[in-house]
């Protein structure tokens, strides 16, 4: 299995009850992305995105932009691995 790129990205600010993860679900059908959206118990809101390092840098991107109104704090990771996703959905 070819490895892809990965991100791991925490949000954090008002992140919650604003519509955070429906806008990032939209955002991601625009772009060769996988993986997923979830909100966490510390107020935070986790991103999973794998693909592309280009097309994953992007989405990342587009989505601060769409929602920086609402964030104060952004942790980013990255590693290269086998996919883990198939689509990209909200948990």
């Amino acid at each position: 299995m070819a490895a892809v790129h990965h991100e791991t990205v925490f949000f954090s600010g008002h992140v919650q009850g604003v519509g955070f993860r429906f806008q990032t679900l939209q955002v991601a059908k625009g772009f060769e992305v996988a993986g997923y959206v979830r909100n966490l118990a510390d107020g935070r809101v986790q991103l999973e995105a794998e693909g592309e390092p280009r097309e994953v840098a992007a989405f990342v991107a587009a989505v601060q932009e769409s929602l920086e109104a609402y964030i104060r704090k952004t942790e980013r990771s990255s590693a290269r691995g086998p996919a883990q996703f198939t689509g990209f959905t909200i948990r």
